[in-house]
């Protein structure tokens, strides 16, 4: 009788450990027809501080990982890739790496992705001038040339020039097809894009062979979290040579408001109060032309202890296409958290403002490749 209840026991204490494995919860998809896109909220903070480098590992580890079981099409961030963009030494105050480590840093995450998954990145206002934006000088360009990973060159319809007249990823436009055949044409533009480049992004997308095409545009800043109501922005602190910008609201106005085909605005840059929820928003519009338009802010920066924290904890993104071609689910989970048993609890986020749904309208049958 000892024995069995020692057996009996045994078993328990087996179906515990096998119970609290990470990933007892793990990210999968609704429909094992959908493909998705991973949204990277701003990274400064990963990057700034040697100690939290490794969640960056955490995280980009965790999207190889899972290309297949959720089989990711496309990786995105959203900017502010360094806290500093040119610094010889570091600031200790607001992180402990000079520049180039944090570039290094930030290279060699997404290097994990190269020749594996396309992405896309855009520039923020920490990737410009010397601690953030006092000129539109930026080494983004040398550790994120075009031809870097094939898989994102293949995409790339053009590149408008920067503020130096050289045309480079800091605005660049990317013809992708997805796996349903869902035609899309992603712009990436720079930090409050000059006129310039909003000109040329609309001249690029209002030609008719676009014209069934469903327009995406990633961009630094643009709009407010849901604790103010969602707002376009309608000013920036920025120094004075940064006079030539389009703000969140302009860009609306200027460009999206009259577009046909774009219907999904992706930005980061806020944080509104030091909560979750005053790093996310979302808001859907109609524009002048018809089109609905949803509007998207991720970011996590703040989180994890704020500005001396570990970076954000290891917050993603992950929007599911379903076969539909018209559901996108959108879904916010922590590969740090779900990393262990002891905090597997905590690596789903479940508010309305972090697990919702929208839709977009299908572009014309295409052949996916």
């Amino acid at each position: 009788m000892k024995s069995k209840v020692f057996i009996f026991f045994g078993l328990l204490l087996v179906a515990f450990k096998v119970s609290s494995q990470p990933g007892i919860n793990p990210p999968k998809l609704t429909n094992p027809n959908s493909w998705s896109i991973i949204l990277l909220p701003d990274p400064q903070g990963y990057t700034k501080f040697k100690r939290n480098q490794p969640i960056l590992d955490v995280m980009f580890n965790w999207i190889e990982n899972n290309r297949q079981t959720l089989n990711i099409k496309l990786v995105m961030c959203t900017g502010d890739l360094v806290e500093q963009n040119f610094t010889a030494k570091a600031d200790k105050a607001n992180g402990d790496l000079p520049s180039s480590m944090q570039w290094k840093a930030i290279s060699n995450a997404f290097g994990k992705l190269d020749n594996k998954i396309p992405y896309i990145l855009c520039t923020g206002n920490h990737d410009y001038g010397t601690n953030h934006t006092e000129n539109r000088f930026t080494q983004f360009n040398g550790f994120f040339p075009p031809d870097r990973n094939p898989l994102n060159s293949s995409m790339l319809v053009d590149m408008a020039p920067n503020a130096m007249g050289v045309k480079t990823m800091e605005n660049a436009c990317y013809e992708f097809l997805s796996p349903s055949g869902q035609k899309m044409l992603i712009f990436s533009l720079e930090y409050l894009p000059r006129k310039a480049v909003v000109e040329w992004a609309k001249e690029l997308s209002s030609q008719p062979k676009y014209a069934k095409h469903i327009g995406v545009v990633l961009t630094h800043s643009y709009m407010h979290s849901g604790v103010k109501q969602n707002q376009r922005i309608t000013k920036e602190d920025y120094p004075p040579g940064f006079s030539d910008v389009t703000v969140g609201q302009k860009l609306w106005e200027e460009w999206i408001n009259t577009s046909t085909n774009v219907q999904l605005v992706l930005c980061g840059h806020i944080i509104d109060v030091a909560t979750h929820q005053g790093h996310v928003g979302f808001r859907e519009d109609i524009n002048n032309e018809g089109k609905k338009v949803n509007q998207m802010l991720f970011n996590a920066q703040n989180e994890g202890g704020n500005w001396q924290g570990n970076g954000g904890n290891g917050w993603l993104r992950i929007l599911e296409f379903l076969p539909d071609k018209k559901t996108v689910l959108v879904k916010t989970y922590s590969p740090l958290f779900g990393s262990s048993p002891e905090t597997d609890h905590l690596a789903w986020r479940k508010e309305a403002y972090d697990e919702f749904s929208f839709s977009i309208e299908s572009s014309s049958p295409g052949v996916a490749k």
